[in-house]
């Protein structure tokens, strides 16, 4: 992928996967807004970060690209938040 391409992703960032690749998303890649305090967007993910693009919906995939597009201007680089254990 050309690094000048807008859609290429930064080294060691979460990659997306085709939805078999991700059996049981337990984890949720969330991208934290840099202007509004409690606003994020956050996607189902694995361990990994890695996020099954076929298994959300049309508007969740903009949410994503759009949150992957506009890292460090709009949204915080993702963390994967892991949930507690029972």
């Amino acid at each position: 992928m050309n690094p000048a391409d807008p859609r290429a992703l930064p080294a060691g960032f979460p990659a997306a996967l085709p939805a078999a690749a991700l059996a049981d998303p337990t984890c949720q890649l969330r991208f934290e807004s840099l202007f509004h305090e409690g606003r994020a967007l956050a996607f189902p993910c694995d361990d990994r970060g890695e996020v099954a693009l076929d298994t959300l919906s049309e508007r969740a995939r903009r949410n994503y690209f759009y949150a992957r597009a506009v890292v460090g201007r709009e949204y915080a680089q993702p963390r994967v938040i892991r949930p507690l254990s029972a």
